[in-house]
């Protein structure tokens, strides 16, 4: 009726673990449906990643929900995830709702905070879902577990609270998915089990016909609907990650599109491919930065984790972000980095540091608030001529501008905390739209760094970085790939997945307290 305001259906998807594809198949689904002519919007209650993207209200997200955000033709909300979770040790995280930064939490701190946080949830989802079609819901983790479920917000504990029917999604790649699939339907409250509404199995390789017989059995032992078997993707690869876990994939990327297989890694001596290292520290952040690189055919992108020698013929190596910048500097130093980056500086090759990985390559790291763990001081790496201090308003804000000298334009953004300065940024990286530099470049020229994250994703901005390492370039059109790759996803779930069963399956939520 004209003038009726649209209320959305819901459907949420959980996992039998982590990094069994959630996040990918909500982008795939998100841009199949719109594709089909409905408004979309994904949603993800809670999340845990260092890989954040920030939003246009100066809020900040998961990686995954941009993508998914993406996928769906709008722009990415803060209340796309309302509860993000950005760990900076072992036990403890950074806590963001609704975008913003409202302080640290250790685990058994986080589970008491939670009944509280599901307001904000809730909010966030009715705002998100006013004039939309369809939520796509995202759980995080797995879906089968018992000892965190009486506070829970991320799965289980969402779904009851506005009846949101859930498809569980088990991953056959790392075995043993049916009694994933079986064993949560055995341990989860009944209540939470009727709202299952069917599974699916995902990332199988070989002959789907095999595994039928599994399907039924699965069905069976369930009373779960059967909605498909997806074979594994090969281009996921090429979108945008959040989950550090997924670096290691990243080491061996398909090739992108438009593009033959690049040649196997050169050996030492051999110029075939440009070695681009970057040290994946444990708390490293926003290393997306660097998927476009890692789709030029002509380069050969490696992140190194802790342990893992510098490669003598490297020649760039890349400092990324980190949530925890003093705690990855010293790491660094403990695995003998320090003395790699100094020796590759000796040869001549280049360095690049980006947020946090800018603030190690100054003089001196300060936080005599205390932000990362105890008030201290700790030496920098001394490659560039600047001092870093921690404390100040977090900085989240979307930017454009050229880089120094070359004038190649970039579109990207800031995420940090603290302030850079000192004789070094007299020689800046980066020019901003509004007329402020940005980074610190070292006499040599060989030795640079900035607070803005994604600049590769610009192709001129890219090409130039390339030509500064003689590093070949190509045509690659990066943000036109990345499209090419959601509809690739989604031609991919609309063939292996019942699609029409899965909208019939979405249901109007239940908002009432």
């Amino acid at each position: 009726m004209a003038g009726e305001s649209k209320r959305a259906r819901v459907l949420m998807f959980q996992g039998t673990g982590s990094d069994v594809g959630k996040s990918l198949i909500v982008a795939g689904l998100a841009r199949a449906f719109t594709t089909r002519g409905l408004v979309v919007r994904p949603f993800k209650p809670q999340n845990m990643s260092n890989n954040a993207a920030v939003t246009a209200d100066g809020g900040e997200i998961g990686r995954a929900q941009a993508l998914q955000a993406r996928a769906a033709r709008v722009a990415p909300s803060v209340h796309m995830n309302p509860v993000l979770l950005k760990p900076q040790s072992e036990i403890g995280s950074q806590v963001v709702v609704q975008g913003r930064v409202v302080g640290n939490a250790k685990a058994r701190e986080y589970q008491a905070m939670k009944p509280k946080l599901m307001g904000a949830v809730l909010d966030s989802f009715a705002r998100l879902g006013a004039g939309a079609d369809l939520v796509l819901v995202e759980g995080a983790g797995s879906a089968s577990e018992t000892n965190l479920r009486a506070s829970d917000i991320a799965n289980m504990g969402f779904a009851r609270a506005v009846s949101a029917p859930v498809v569980l999604i088990g991953d056959i790649d790392r075995g043993g998915v049916i009694a994933s699939l079986v064993g949560t339907r055995a341990v989860i409250d009944p209540a939470d089990a009727a709202l299952i509404r069917g599974f699916v199995v995902n990332k199988f390789r070989g002959d789907a016909a095999l595994f039928e017989p599994a399907m039924r059995d699965i069905a069976a032992r369930t009373g779960w609907r059967d909605l498909g078997i997806v074979p594994h993707f090969r281009d996921a690869a090429r979108l945008p990650a959040e989950d550090a876990l997924a670096l290691d994939v990243r080491n061996s990327p398909s090739p992108p599109l438009g593009f033959p297989p690049p040649p196997a890694p050169p050996h030492r001596g051999e110029g075939r491919r440009t070695r681009v290292v970057v040290l994946a520290y444990p708390r490293v952040s926003n290393f997306d930065d660097f998927d476009p690189l890692r789709l030029e055919p002509g380069v050969d992108l490696v992140f190194l984790r802790p342990g893992e020698p510098i490669p003598g013929h490297a020649a760039l190596v890349v400092l990324p972000g980190s949530k925890a910048t003093i705690a990855d500097l010293g790491v660094l130093r403990e695995t003998g980095w320090d003395i790699d980056i100094a020796a590759h500086v000796r040869r001549g090759g280049h360095v690049l540091g980006i947020c946090g990985g800018y603030q190690m390559l100054g003089r001196a790291v300060a936080d005599p608030l205390g932000l990362e763990g105890p008030a201290r001081t700790v030496d920098g790496l001394g490659l560039l001529d600047v001092d870093t201090e921690l404390g100040g308003d977090k900085i989240l804000v979307e930017t454009t501008g050229t880089s120094l000298p070359d004038g190649a334009p970039f579109e990207g953004y800031e995420m940090h905390v603290g302030r850079t300065q000192g004789p070094g940024t007299a020689r800046a990286v980066i020019r901003l739209a509004d007329g402020r530099h940005d980074g610190a470049i070292a006499p040599s020229g060989r030795v640079a760094g900035c607070y803005i994250h994604g600049l590769f994703a610009h192709d001129q901005q890219r090409r130039a970085w390339l030509a500064r390492i003689g590093a070949a370039a190509s045509p690659l059109d990066y943000e036109a790939d990345v499209e090419a790759t959601l509809d690739a996803l989604a031609r991919h779930l609309e063939q292996h997945l019942d699609c029409d069963a899965l909208l019939a399956l979405a249901t109007e939520p239940n908002l009432t307290p």
